[in-house]
């Protein structure tokens, strides 16, 4: 049986403690036992392997390769070192901008141990002391008041109006009324009233807990576990980077193969000079297929649209998280906060005198009105804020209307009255559960006079509740009652019903849009919350995410359907209501075991495990701990859900700008290697190291980062997202790039031959087709030219991959720019 099976007094027992608590030399010894009320940290990466995981992204190992081939040519050949030095400053330069920005994120479990409290009150030795939590141990009697956090999980064995706050821990929106009453059978912590867990924190009255789990063994430690065991996995454009580098590894090994036997095929005789010649040349070749500039390119694409996202309240702690949005398939948000406006409001009122009502109802409360706005418990700020919207500052009402006594709102009773002093009466107001009400009420105002409330009155009222609470509203009653001064009590009994108000958590305004642009760009929005199921199915159906009741489940439900099933069956589903931690772990798993890439919304320390486990991790950055924090991709400055589906068009626009980066590149690099690959097999030499450098790291980088900065598509939000797993070179990219590498090689040849032939009429000839015996200047400088400035007026022709230029209505300047700088760069050289 677990301590909340059990009553206090057994809980007392089995856990051998006492109402006063441990003994000092008791209290030490279990510390010894079970080890401090701490969590773990867990395995530390230190900045040394930080840089070494950087090195080995597959895109910087290709780099790699080159800066060696590089260095064996300049060594043999000697070239000088200008091209080693250059991929070497490049390689550096991404790895430690990759090590920095991961240096930047939080710690997430520092995070959450820094959320439990520094001290605690216990009873030690039959005396109330303060001591450090960490030295918290099972069986300590801890006091807990109002603005304390709980530091470790306890079974409560006395409460006196007890609210918690425990949103971080289960995504409830609303403070939870504890009492000491024992449960039966197995229940979750969102429906546990008589525990209190580690990482919440008492927002109203007061109690004693008696610990029954510390550290690691808490809820917030099996939290901690979870984070711990999170797999990092790499994003879809690492996976297609990685293949792409695999590709044009083997090519450079064929191109080299090839090349290097055919020169020693077609030698007269092998000997150490045309071994050693044959080498540089396929080394030289080599480096020509690597697209140096590609690492960079991809590393300031991401970069700006770092930049850019954060002005639209996105801010991005892993850059490859940008373009991984831009493939999300499946949004799985919370509720609270990020689909609505975590804003209790009055939508919808019953009853005939409204201004009484809202009077009774802001009086029988304890939120105030301040200079920042109102201040309190969630649902009395609903209705404070409500009476200042109808013109009653409840401030200044207690002004004129002294509060003179009062009954504390109690979970058994589920009712509060406040009596005020009216000159010559007491008037007392009562607020709270609409059918606890109505069981003390035997009046009802009617045609502004007071009137015996009848069993029709009561059934109206029921039924009124009812079509309230069927709307996922949560509903309180209202009623007052008139007293003389004179032997004056405040007691509940013969009140006179008011009326009734229905109060929810708004949607924000902009959310509907942005679910309905989702659908549009094929992308399905998952609602997983820790609220009610009527609750999350209302708030689903107005939103769009859901049509049906049968499309929402509640995490007890998930419970009892195996892995294997629910792999099946999560596409039946699209709201996911009381969930634990672990629920949401297995939301985000089963999407993504069906192949979908999976973002995960939250602001809670029961979401940091889903966020970790999912593609993208995105946390709130105004309610989020520090936890969800520290493990998100992506956190939002303003909480909105909207401010996601902006993200996923920016991450679709970078995705589609590094596709015209690939293409530029990849395709001016085969142009290189064809027009050098048919000069080696006849004997002559089209271009030298130098122009190769001058046109891989200036001609191609420069350009390639300027198709980075191009605008989206009109269309960008209107087309399904792309595969996960598909090639980069997919969809016609890979045919471009062969047809446009082609037509480059083939006039970068042509214009040597030209060259050439013009060069033997400078010397007095004539103008002849032929192969040149050893080097021809003029051919050399005519082909440098003429690929370098073809590959500038190709910038143009890159800026889509699937339109006509001529189609395109948008303008990108820094193109422009870019195709004048190189052009006078290029003719200068």
């Amino acid at each position: 049986m677990e301590h909340y099976n059990k009553s206090t007094k057994q809980a007392i027992a089995d856990l051998r403690s006492s109402e006063s608590g441990l003994s000092s030399t008791e209290a030490k010894a279990r510390l010894s036992s079970h080890g401090a009320n701490k969590l773990s940290e867990g395995k530390k990466i230190g900045i040394v392997r930080r840089f070494i995981n950087q090195l080995i992204d597959p895109m910087l190992i290709v780099l790699i390769i080159a800066a060696v081939v590089s260095l064996i040519v300049a060594i043999v050949d000697g070239e000088g070192f200008a091209e080693v030095i250059i991929i070497s400053v490049v390689v550096l330069l991404n790895a430690v901008m990759g090590v920095v920005q991961e240096c930047k994120a939080d710690n997430a479990i520092k995070a959450l141990s820094e959320m439990t409290a520094a001290t605690s009150k216990v009873m030690r030795d039959g005396e109330q002391k303060t001591v450090r939590s960490e030295e918290l141990t099972i069986g300590d009697v801890v006091v807990l008041e109002a603005g304390d956090a709980v530091p470790a999980d306890m079974r409560l064995i006395e409460t006196a109006s007890m609210k918690v706050e425990e949103s971080a821990l289960t995504g409830e929106s609303l403070p939870v009324d504890k009492n000491t009453d024992a449960l039966k059978g197995v229940v979750t912590p969102q429906d546990n009233k008589c525990m209190a867990y580690s990482g919440t924190s008492v927002v109203f009255g007061r109690g004693k807990g008696i610990v029954t789990a510390v550290g690691m063994s808490t809820e917030m430690g099996k939290i901690a576990s979870m984070l711990q065991s999170a797999k990092e996995e790499k994003t879809p454009l690492q996976r297609k980077l990685g293949q792409l580098s695999k590709i044009l590894t083997f090519i450079v090994l064929g191109i080299c193969a090839v090349v290097f036997a055919v020169r020693l095929f077609t030698a007269e005789a092998i000997t150490h000079s045309i071994v050693l010649d044959s080498f540089i040349i396929a080394v030289s070749l080599a480096v020509a297929a690597i697209p140096e500039g590609l690492a960079s390119v991809v590393t300031l694409t991401l970069s700006i649209g770092v930049t850019r996202m954060s002005k639209k309240n996105a801010i991005i702690r892993r850059r490859s998280a940008v373009e991984t949005l831009g493939c999300a398939q499946i949004i799985c948000s919370d509720k609270t906060g990020t689909l609505t406006q975590n804003r209790m409001t009055v939508v919808e009122t019953y009853g005939e005198d409204e201004s009484l009502l809202v009077k009774a109802l802001a009086l029988a409360s304890d939120a105030q009105v301040t200079e920042e706005g109102v201040v309190g418990e969630p649902t009395e700020r609903a209705l404070v804020e409500y009476a200042l919207k109808s013109g009653l500052n409840k401030t200044e009402a207690e002004r004129s209307y002294p509060r003179v006594s009062e009954l504390p709102f109690d979970s058994e009773r589920k009712m509060m009255t406040t009596a005020h002093d009216y000159g010559d009466k007491v008037i007392s107001y009562t607020k709270g559960a609409p059918d606890e009400v109505l069981k003390v009420c035997a009046n009802m105002r009617v045609d502004g006079k007071v009137v015996v409330l009848t069993d029709k009155m009561r059934a109206d009222i029921l039924a009124q509740n009812k079509r309230m609470a069927d709307k996922a509203l949560r509903v309180l009653a209202g009623a007052y009652r008139e007293c003389d001064k004179e032997g004056f009590a405040v007691n509940e009994s013969e009140l006179t019903f008011i009326g009734l108000v229905g109060m929810i958590d708004p949607v924000r305004p902009e959310t509907l849009d942005a679910v309905a642009e989702c659908k549009r760009a094929g992308i399905r929005p998952i609602m997983i919350t820790g609220d009610h199921l009527d609750t999350a199915v209302a708030i689903a159906l107005e939103l769009g995410i859901i049509t049906d009741r049968s499309q929402a489940i509640t995490g007890e439900e998930m419970s009892k359907i195996p892995d294997d099933e629910i792999n099946e069956r999560i596409t039946e589903f699209s709201v996911y209501a009381r969930v634990r931690p672990e629920h949401k772990v297995r939301i985000v798993n089963a999407w993504k075991a069906r192949g979908s890439v999976t973002a995960m919304t939250g602001d809670g320390v029961n979401d940091a495990p889903s966020i970790k486990s999912a593609d993208i991790g995105i946390g709130m950055g105004i309610t989020g701990t520090d936890v969800t924090k520290g493990v998100a991709d992506m956190v939002l400055a303003d909480d909105n859900f909207a401010t996601i589906v902006t993200a996923v068009g920016e991450g679709r626009r970078i995705y589609d700008n590094i596709l015209k980066a690939v293409s530029f590149l990849l395709s001016s690099n085969f142009a290189e290697v064809l027009a050098i690959f048919f000069a080696t097999l006849l004997g002559f030499t089209i271009l030298e190291p130098v122009h190769l450098l001058w046109i891989n790291l200036i001609g191609d980088t420069v350009p390639a980062i300027a198709l980075g900065m191009e605008k989206s598509d009109d269309d960008v939000m209107s087309r399904q997202p792309r595969s996960s797993n598909g090639n980069i070179l997919c969809n016609f990219l890979g045919i471009n790039i062969i047809v446009q590498g082609v037509f480059l090689a083939v006039i970068t040849v042509l214009a040597y031959f030209i060259g050439h032939g013009i060069g033997a009429m400078q010397s007095g000839g004539e103008f002849v087709w032929e192969i040149p015996n050893g080097e021809s200047a003029y051919g050399i400088t005519s082909a440098f030219l003429t690929l370098a400035m073809a590959k500038m007026f190709h910038i143009f022709n890159a800026r889509s991959n699937i339109k006509s230029i001529f189609s395109l209505r948008r303008q990108n300047v820094t193109a422009l720019i870019a195709f004048f700088a190189c052009t006078v760069l290029t003719v200068g050289v």
